[in-house]
């Protein structure tokens, strides 16, 4: 490889050939140079014209023909190899261009061709070139950790060489880099779909009351549009904690006489109908019924409002039997009626999921789960095969104690499942030295799985709690600097009247 004569930055073959003086550049001078071609730098040219241009600079530059060598411009950068080498690999790109004998054929292999110094160009990174010529001269590809793996791989690909001829640690590392940097992009990609909403703006162009449902949609999903949405992403966390206060004081014994009952109805029944509200406003605003209803957080809205109509439902259905509905409504009836009804009040508590659409944490944490759920899932397999492994050891060594608690394998599930967690209530104890030293191994192993996932799933909440934080600090000062230009110009505005003279008259 030898380095190319002085050229400007434009990497055109209409630029002055021969001009030899300058021999090699300098470090200075090559860090000034660019170091590979660009479009915006490339100017078209026909190869034809530099040989009418030639027989005026013939004198000067001499015709470089040589059988044995093929040579190469690399985004200005000269590189010779040997025809025979090339012919080694006749399916890479520069295989191909050495055997070849057809000049079109040649042509469509390379970017251009300058005819005098019989240059096959190509637009390429000579930064990366380095090591495919090292890999024709030696026939091992090497790898450096400081390389793109995107770049590096679009580049061995348009050589035509496969990452097989490289060495099989520097393959390994490198293959692990690119996993690497898939997750991340991956991630990086969900992670902008959870920032932004599941619908925009300008899908309701062109639609049935467009304008109107764009303006009810931005009231709704969007509380960093204006003041009254984020008023109303307020309020529906208020009423979510209302709702799950009320629900919480209803099972207390003081509350429970007729006029305690009378306001935890009427509490009920508001916030029922704000969230009835709610609902109906996202429906309305919502451009894709079928997406609508695939949505988690809409059904999560949906679980929230049914218990409160299906209980109505349930306690209208025998107006006549006063005792039988007072029974029902006091859920004081054992029959398969009344469990049912009490299992939709149960379904109240759902309500508290609603605080995630408005809640970074949650949405962080869920966001986690779903990102750490094969972690998740490996330390769930591991704690039940701790539970079965210890239960089974510990019913072995106590079954023949007199009034054990660990009659059976399944009774000593829980005592497993206590000792794994670390908990310790002390309701089941062993009693014999085995069972303690059985206890004693199973809360060391407890120990050690519950710190296993902990980092991990630390260092990734934490990463992905501060980039949905920062993306609402900023969509927060948006907000804020909207609000402040708009009493900067009612200040204005009233300075301007009162400067008015007409204005004391």
């Amino acid at each position: 490889m030898r380095q190319q004569g002085r050229r400007r930055a434009s990497l055109s073959a209409s630029l002055k050939i021969g001009d030899h003086r300058g021999h090699c550049r300098t470090p200075e001078e090559e860090e000034s140079y660019i170091p590979f071609a660009q479009d915006s730098l490339v100017r078209q040219w026909n190869s034809m014209q530099n040989v009418a241009d030639g027989s005026q600079e013939k004198s000067q530059t001499p015709i470089q023909r040589n059988k044995y060598l093929l040579n190469i411009n690399v985004g200005g950068k000269l590189f010779q190899i040997a025809y025979k080498v090339l012919a080694q690999y006749p399916i890479t790109r520069l295989g191909k261009l050495a055997l070849y004998t057809d000049p079109v054929k040649k042509l469509q292999l390379c970017d251009d061709y300058l005819v005098q110094k019989n240059e096959y160009f190509f637009d390429r990174d000579p930064s990366i070139f380095h090591y495919i010529f090292h890999f024709y001269r030696s026939g091992v590809l090497w790898v450096m950790d400081e390389m793109c793996p995107s770049n590096f791989v679009e580049e061995i690909e348009y050589w035509g060489i496969h990452l097989k001829y490289s060495q099989r640690c520097c393959r390994i590392l490198f293959e692990e880099k690119q996993d690497e940097l898939s997750e991340y992009l991956k991630i990086e990609k969900e992670l902008e779909a959870e920032l932004e909403p599941l619908e925009s703006g300008t899908q309701f162009d062109g639609k049935f009351l467009g304008r109107f449902r764009k303006m009810v949609w931005n009231l709704i999903e969007n509380p960093y549009s204006s003041v009254p949405a984020k008023i109303i992403a307020v309020m529906s966390s208020f009423f979510v904690l209302i709702s799950i206060v009320g629900m919480t004081l209803s099972t207390v014994e003081e509350m429970k006489n007729k006029t305690g009952k009378m306001w935890m109805e009427q509490m009920e029944m508001i916030c029922a109908i704000f969230f009835t509200s709610e609902y109906l406003m996202r429906l309305i605003s919502s451009s894709s019924f079928k997406n609508f209803l695939r949505a988690a957080f809409n059904a999560i809205d949906l679980v929230a409002i049914l218990p409160f109509y299906i209980q109505i439902l349930f306690e209208n259905l025998d107006d006549g039997d006063m005792q039988y509905h007072e029974e029902l409504h006091k859920v004081e009836n054992v029959s398969k009626l009344g469990k049912v009804l009490k299992l939709i009040k149960l379904m109240r508590i759902f309500r508290i999921l609603k605080l995630a659409r408005h809640s970074t944490g949650l949405r962080a944490f869920s966001f986690t789960m779903r990102q750490c759920y094969q972690q998740v899932c490996c330390l769930l397999l591991f704690i039940a095969m701790g539970v079965f492994t210890f239960s089974a050891l510990i019913h072995s060594v106590e079954h023949d104690v007199p009034g054990t608690d660990f009659t059976s394998i399944p009774c000593a599930w829980w005592w497993a499942a206590v000792s794994l967690s670390t908990v310790g209530y002390g309701d089941t104890v062993p009693d014999t030295i085995l069972g303690r030293m059985v206890a004693f191994v199973c809360i060391s192993f407890g120990i050690i799985l519950n710190g296993m996932p902990i980092s991990i799933l630390y260092n990734k909440f934490s990463d992905y709690y501060a980039k949905l934080k920062a993306h609402e600090m900023s969509q927060s000062l948006q907000l804020s600097r909207r609000i402040r230009l708009k009493e900067r110009v009612l200040r204005k505005f009233s300075e301007c009247w009162r400067a008015d003279p007409r204005y004391y008259r």
